[in-house]
């Protein structure tokens, strides 16, 4: 959520860079933060000098019984009286008008990096980095929904009669080679510094709310209405909510961690190709990675996340590139996005697996997640995520890009994991 401070201070700044977003209400919601606030502090000093008056009132008329003047002192109880309506008054409509504000800032989304490029969808991202060769596959190679029928690996069917479309079922192989994955992320996770933690698959509406979920993405979310819960679309929610509320000093920052976790997404609205087989589920495992650091640092972090990813992408044995996404494709709340694809070699197509974000101020305003710094004076922190990563789509490209005549080979950083070389 942005600063009505810094909204007010840099309005036509704030607009040009939520245009950047497409953002089509920019000038007229934040002319209505800045009326609201002129409002609100309006408000405000009613709100203040008629508590100062009931205040002085209430000295006087106990001066006055002192001395005495019992009459006098009543006279004045009336107008005290006529105070505590105002003040109850005024309250409300305070209240009211801090509600009205609270909501508009929700509704606008966090302002793009200078280096985010303008752009209205996929189509104007930028690619930055590549690396890797797309393999050839041999003759009769087959898309991974295929292979993973002839090896009986992973059951679609199955699982859309226990549940629905996109609720797999992983088997024998599937099912190791899943454990493999989530495995060795974690571990090389550990490694780069990251402290795992395991949070709940379910948050409240005040955690999906502190992280941008709520309200711009209630769609796409598993709710439990009953209990007022939402299934996790990514272990982000929770995992950057373990720290809402909170004064961190600055020599913990940064804080690292990484956490494996289910997630769910409804995926509205998809269909087609994006859907078949892996390349869409409804519920999918992933091992995110998280970030707190100050606004000095958060984009040296930034760098050591992609770092990581690319690293794991690396040992997994898969071509892959890096797109810093333009303003028309970023989320609600990201500063700045970097997308990872891997090529599916029989899919023909670069398939995301993994966006690594700096979110700057706008979740922590949000989250109430601060720091104190080196002059003892309190700032918001900056947050970062990203997936390190997701698995239905990185399985997809491992069994198509590493197949062949007889079975499919399983990348060497993976091999103790699995416990195998190959699946036959």
């Amino acid at each position: 959520m942005l600063q009505v401070s810094f909204i007010r201070e840099n309005r036509d700044f704030v607009i040009e860079r939520l245009g950047v977003k497409n953002f089509s209400e920019a000038e007229s919601k934040v002319d209505k933060v800045i009326s609201l606030d002129n409002e609100r502090r309006t408000k405000q000093t009613e709100l203040d000098n008629i508590k100062a008056e009931a205040n002085r009132l209430a000295k006087e008329i106990g001066m006055l019984f002192k001395q005495g003047k019992a009459a006098e002192a009543e006279e004045l109880k009336a107008r005290t009286a006529e105070c505590k309506v105002q003040e109850k008054e005024l309250g409300e409509q305070f209240a009211k008008v801090e509600a009205e504000l609270k909501d508009l800032l929700l509704s606008i989304p966090n302002l793009p990096n200078q280096a985010v490029p303008r752009g209205k969808s996929a189509e104007d991202n930028e690619i930055v980095y590549e690396e890797g060769v797309i393999p050839e596959l041999h003759a009769g190679a087959v898309e991974h929904w295929t292979l993973c029928s002839k090896y009986d690996i992973i059951d679609f069917e199955l699982g859309n009669k226990i549940t629905g479309a996109g609720f797999p079922v992983y088997k024998s192989q599937g099912a190791k080679l899943q454990r493999a994955l989530i495995n060795f992320f974690l571990d090389e996770a550990g490694k780069s510094g990251f402290t795992e933690v395991q949070p709940p698959l379910m948050v409240n509406e005040a955690s999906a709310l502190a992280t941008g979920q709520l309200p711009d993405k209630e769609g796409q979310m598993y709710s439990v209405p009953l209990d007022g819960f939402y299934m996790i679309p990514t272990a982000e929610v929770p995992v950057t909510n373990i720290f809402r509320d909170t004064i961190q000093k600055q020599s913990n920052l940064p804080i690292a961690c990484c956490a494996y976790s289910q997630c769910f997404r409804r995926e509205a609205g998809s269909y087609g190709k994006d859907v078949r087989g892996l390349n869409r589920l409804h519920q999918f495992d992933k091992v995110e990675i998280v970030c707190i650091d100050t606004p000095e640092h958060s984009y040296e972090q930034l760098e050591m996340m992609k770092n990581h990813v690319a690293g794991l992408l690396r040992k997994l044995e898969l071509p892959f590139r890096i797109l810093r996404l333009c303003g028309g494709d970023m989320s609600f709340t990201s500063a700045i996005t970097y997308d990872f694809e891997v090529y599916s070699a029989a899919q023909k197509r670069w398939l995301e697996v993994s966006s690594v974000s700096n979110f700057e101020t706008y979740q922590s305003n949000r989250l109430k997640l601060r720091y104190k710094d080196e002059n003892n004076k309190t700032q918001l922190a900056h947050t970062l995520n990203g997936s390190a990563l997701a698995l239905p789509r990185i399985v997809a490209a491992l069994l198509e890009n590493h197949q062949f005549e007889s079975g499919i080979r399983i990348p060497k950083a993976l091999q103790a994991y699995f416990g195998a070389e190959t699946i036959f």
